[in-house]
């Protein structure tokens, strides 16, 4: 997966239908990069639900997050012409930065995730990770300190700790001055992926972006600037992205983090993709009637379905799905349950109960195919899963 993948994502160009409940506008400017342009921005409320498909296996994470929250973030977009700008506001209580290396410390963030253009028209990825043949491209940013590093110089005479330097006064002043100009104060990451454990970071410099944190009274602003082309993006009319924030007083971190399902960001005087718009979608099923064919069909009997429900570790839960999840996903996961498969057992399940075996070296789910139903039942069991959320806070 590299600059071979060229040709702008695309579900097609049908006639535009509705925008999207959760889209925000990207505003046209002279220049991105000019702060002053924020002004003009056009901000909209996006909800990010808590990603709790698997429980972690730390109690310290599990006891800070137990009944997790959605958070409401507000999200703004610009363009001009060359470049795409985010921006992404959360309330958070706490600044969490990370300082130096310690592993019982987090620290804040947010991501934003693009779907990876391919070389013909695909459905949206799986967010987080991306799917077989369906990449995504995910700019991660952390809260940092400033935390020195040699940078590569091996330069052993300020990697010692300040008081063993045998200096005072003005000379210890000197070699702080030092040690801060060499410190690095950026954690701004750059992955690739196709699914579950291929996420690789861009390392290259294919991908020009620049990524930033600040906090204030009210929490933290995340900011986002990439080029709407280069080898795995082709952006314009209608975008589909995801957003994550991750809160470091809560143990956040990896897959213990809140997230939005995918997004439609429209580039104001572009028209839309009616396609991508259509697959962000609601169902039009009835959850009520849903609510009883998920029962019926026995999906309870291996998934945490609702937050009362017993906790089960034959299934992923879905007590949050309908929160980060589209329609047209949960469509899929229900006729074609092999489609996205996660590799590795649940390291908390029996071993007599794997959730796929491996067919001639393709993980093939166990999960039923459900592609039997008719179309309203299906269509009522993913109104009903769409419902399945965590109130905001």
């Amino acid at each position: 997966m590299n600059k071979v993948l060229t040709s702008l994502l695309s579900l097609g160009v049908a006639a535009s239908a509705a925008l999207a409940a959760d889209a925000v506008t990207a505003v046209k400017v002279a220049n991105v990069a000019d702060a002053a342009a924020w002004s003009k921005a056009k901000f909209s409320s996006v909800m990010l639900y808590p990603q709790t498909a698997i429980e972690f296996n730390d109690k310290k994470a599990n006891e800070a997050n137990e009944a997790p929250k959605a958070k409401k973030a507000e999200v703004g977009a610009l363009y001009d012409g060359k470049n795409i700008a985010l921006m992404v506001k959360w309330a958070d209580g706490t600044k969490d930065a990370q300082s130096g290396y310690v592993s019982t410390l987090y620290p804040d963030g947010f991501a934003v995730q693009f779907a990876g253009a391919t070389k013909k028209a695909q459905p949206l990825p799986y967010i987080g990770m991306g799917s077989d043949g369906r990449p995504v491209v995910v700019h991660l940013q952390k809260a940092t300190e400033k935390v020195y590093e040699p940078n590569g110089n091996k330069d052993v005479g300020t990697q010692l700790n300040r008081q063993q330097t045998g200096v005072f006064g003005k000379e210890l002043a000197d070699y702080d001055a030092k040690v801060a100009s060499l410190a690095n104060t950026d954690y701004e990451r750059v992955f690739v992926g196709e699914g579950f454990r291929s996420l690789t970071e861009v390392k290259d410099n294919s991908i020009q972006s620049n990524a930033a944190m600040t906090y204030g009274t009210n929490g933290w602003s995340g900011t986002l600037i990439r080029p709407l082309k280069d080898g795995y993006v082709n952006l314009g009319g209608t975008v589909p992205v995801s957003i994550a924030v991750w809160d470091g007083s809560k143990m956040g971190r990896n897959g213990l983090k809140n997230l939005s399902s995918w997004v439609a960001i429209n580039f104001e005087g572009q028209k839309a993709n009616g396609a991508v718009i259509a697959e962000l979608a609601d169902s039009k099923g009835n959850a009520a009637k849903g609510k009883e064919a998920l029962a019926a069909n026995g999906c309870n009997g291996c998934h945490q379905v609702e937050a009362t429900d017993p906790k089960s570790v034959m299934a992923p839960s879905l007590k949050n799905v309908g929160g980060y999840s589209t329609a047209a996903y949960l469509r899929e996961s229900l006729v074609k349950p092999s489609a996205v498969v996660v590799p590795g057992y649940n390291r908390n399940a029996h071993s007599n109960t794997p959730w796929y075996n491996l067919e001639k070296g393709k993980r093939v789910s166990t999960m039923t195919d459900y592609s039997s139903l008719d179309k309203q039942t299906l269509e009522d069991i993913v109104a009903y899963l769409k419902t399945l959320k965590a109130e905001v806070e």
